[in-house]
């Protein structure tokens, strides 16, 4: 079984700065995808930010320039930086990591618990 653990939620004013973060523990054999999503009321999850075991990384457009993702691949921990923060990115975040338990045992998406982002104007 694999755990993610997210921290880092609060309320922030408009143009303020937070910073997430989420460790996975567990049977990890590798994670070679972590990432952020969010979920404001009334609207579907969505991705924010990926990135890979190397270090490759991709953005919502509406964060990049904003918000940096990074890991620390020696302890399953993938971070979210989010500066200029605006009202509409008010959402509950969510840790995602493809996780593979063990050799040839394939990969499966496992999710945290979520934590409330709150920007006020």
């Amino acid at each position: 079984q694999v755990q993610l653990v997210e921290s880092g939620g609060d309320l922030v004013q408009a143009g303020g700065s937070l910073s997430l973060s989420c460790a996975a523990s567990g049977s990890i054999y590798s994670i070679p995808r972590m990432g952020w999503y969010r979920q404001a009321p009334g609207k579907q999850r969505e991705v924010v930010a990926a990135i890979t075991s190397d270090g490759s990384t991709n953005y919502k457009d509406s964060v990049k320039g904003r918000f940096t993702i990074s890991r620390d691949n020696a302890k399953n921990t993938v971070y979210l930086q989010m500066n200029s923060l605006k009202p509409e990115d008010t959402a509950v975040y969510y840790c995602n990591a493809l996780v593979s338990t063990g050799w040839g045992t394939g990969y499966r998406d496992y999710w945290g618990q979520g934590t409330q982002v709150t920007v006020s104007s």
